[in-house]
């Protein structure tokens, strides 16, 4: 397949919210593949077709390489555990800037397999940060938005500097 143009942060299309997907084809599975390479390449564990300018709602994760790539369309946060979880994240589209965010630890997720067919699963841990991390991204809500107000200045200005 192909790897594509990774946006970088502040691009305003990684503040745009993502539209479901409607049509499962080939064009799917080919922006599905172009994903998981384009991911591999950054590098990453997880990404999105926003990440790449297209405006779908498509996550691409690979956690554990023995395990492989999973491809969740249309996801949806169902549910959230109270207890929480705090995490470093960072994003392929803000390379070097990293910090930690607060989660909850588990949540129950359903989503479409790349034919269409409907699942529910139940993630808890690294799985379940990852998710809501990509489906925030999906939602037009940058990591960094996490973080508090000083925070995010403070990451913004190093990052921005160490980019130019």
């Amino acid at each position: 397949m192909a790897i594509r143009p990774l946006l970088r942060y502040p691009d305003p299309a990684l503040s745009r919210a993502c539209l479901p997907v409607e049509r499962f084809d080939e064009d799917l599975r080919t922006l599905a593949a172009d994903l998981l390479d384009t991911m591999r390449a950054a590098p990453g564990v997880g990404i999105t077709a926003a990440h790449i300018g297209v405006l779908q709602r498509i996550v691409v994760l690979e956690l554990d390489p023995k395990l492989g790539p999973r491809t969740f369309i249309n996801p949806e946060i169902t549910w959230f555990s109270e207890e929480t979880e705090k995490h470093t994240e960072g994003s392929v589209c803000m390379p070097g800037a990293t910090d930690e965010i607060v989660r909850p630890a588990a949540i129950r997720l359903a989503y479409q397999d790349l034919d269409g067919i409907r699942h529910d699963e139940e993630m808890r841990g690294f799985t379940a940060i990852c998710m809501q991390h990509e489906i925030d991204q999906l939602d037009g809500i940058f990591w960094i938005q996490r973080l508090s107000r000083l925070k995010r200045e403070r990451l913004v200005k190093k990052w921005l500097k160490a980019a130019t």
